[in-house]
């Protein structure tokens, strides 16, 4: 059996201190945030139900979480408004992401419980992530780098452009 390493992922598993009960998760600090916030948090679109954000720690280029305003971590206790809205906004963003990024195709789904690999396990989250044909390489098993081809900020300003347009 081969294993593989990923190196970068270092620096998320890091930054995760684990949600306490007195702090705030970063997506409902996001939420409550006005429009004002929503380039310096990362939101590119909002919708009724549910919200668009960059991943601070994107596997690709374009690496988006959607997410329902309210703090809900059971799939279960997703309300059909919820979910209906997140599943559009799915659609809705793998058009976006296709006109913008042209990605020869997506991971998409969600982490459910920490066991399954959830960072934040108490706020349901849909993970998006472009792929490419020969996405991965040689820089992060060698050099443990991933190389992201495009700021946040420039990918921020395309992504929110593109989910303005397409309306709530």
């Amino acid at each position: 059996m081969q294993q593989i390493w990923s190196p970068w992922r270092s620096q998320y598993i890091q930054s995760f201190s684990g949600e306490s009960k007195d702090e705030e998760c970063f997506l409902c600090t996001a939420a409550k945030s006005s429009g004002e916030r929503d380039a310096e948090l990362l939101i590119v679109g909002r919708r009724e139900h549910c919200f668009i954000i960059m991943n601070r720690y994107p596997y690709n280029a374009g690496h988006l979480l959607i997410t329902p305003y309210r703090h809900v971590g059971e799939f279960s206790e997703v309300t059909p408004e919820e979910l209906t809205c997140i599943m559009t906004t799915l659609q809705e963003t793998t058009a976006i992401l296709e006109k913008l990024l042209k990605p020869h195709g997506y991971n998409i789904g969600a982490n459910l419980g920490r066991v399954a690999g959830a960072g934040l396990p108490s706020h349901i989250h849909f993970h998006i992530v472009p792929r490419w044909n020969g996405d991965t390489n040689f820089m992060p098993v060698l050099a443990d780098v991933k190389v992201v081809s495009e700021s946040m900020e420039e990918m921020h300003a395309k992504l929110h452009a593109e989910f303005l347009k397409a309306g709530a």
